[in-house]
């Protein structure tokens, strides 16, 4: 297994760096790794790194890109905080799903990928993943504790969709909560896992929150959700 940088097409013209990730194979079913808040940076690339090494052709795109191309920081000062909030609130959400789109299309075409391509999300990324599930021809989407999706769930399911969703999250209160599995509870495409105690990003390795329990049986559940409809 071994990672590289490569460049992806935008749909509007110019060029993004994607991180991607091969198994020892060479060959698999292709996952999209949406980022957090924190741009491309390592915990982003291990979880890429991570994907691969159980078998998929793992790609993470830089999705702030249009704001600040290569940017990676940490959660780890109030400065970081900071800037990664300025780069959330300056997202644009559409062009984001427009580059997602490109990214899923890119690596379906790419030498060793079977034609398949699921999508893993973080935070934004979670709210992303859903976004691509329900916008983007990807096959199944993955989505971890992710933020405003009572905003998005009159928007019709394409493709199957797993949720892990923390119930003390930080990010999305009790009634944004109830609203997605109002919505999600009767769709037969989506699979709802609440964390119970959990909050926020209890997934981000080195994380105020990260919880290695619940992380593991997220990642079981994310890979035997994966292996089911990208095979």
């Amino acid at each position: 297994m071994s990672g590289q940088e490569i460049n992806i097409a935008a749909k509007d013209g110019g060029e993004f760096m994607g991180y991607l990730a091969t198994p020892e194979s060479g060959s698999g079913p292709g996952v999209v790794v949406i980022q957090e808040i924190f741009g491309v940076n390592a915990v982003m690339r291990e979880i890429t790194d991570g994907l691969a090494a159980a078998g998929y052709m793992a790609l993470c795109p830089d999705l702030f890109w249009r704001q600040e191309p290569g940017i990676q920081i940490t959660d780890q000062s109030e400065e970081e905080w900071a800037r990664a909030f300025e780069l959330f609130n300056g997202f644009d959400l559409d062009l984001g799903v427009d580059d997602l789109d490109a990214t899923i299309e890119h690596l379906r075409d790419l030498d060793g990928c079977n034609g398949k391509v699921g999508s893993v999300g973080f935070c934004l990324g979670g709210r992303l993943a859903f976004l691509t599930a329900t916008r983007t021809g990807v096959d199944a989407a993955v989505g971890y504790y992710g933020v405003m999706l009572d905003q998005h769930t009159d928007e019709a399911l394409k493709a199957p969709v797993m949720l892990h969703i923390a119930t003390e999250d930080g990010f999305v209160p009790p009634e944004q909560q109830q609203a997605v599995h109002a919505a999600l509870d009767g769709d037969a495409k989506a699979t709802l896992h609440d964390y119970q105690g959990n909050d926020h990003a209890f997934a981000r390795v080195g994380g105020e929150h990260y919880d290695q329990a619940a992380a593991d049986l997220a990642r079981s559940r994310t890979l035997e959700f994966l292996g089911a409809n990208l095979a």
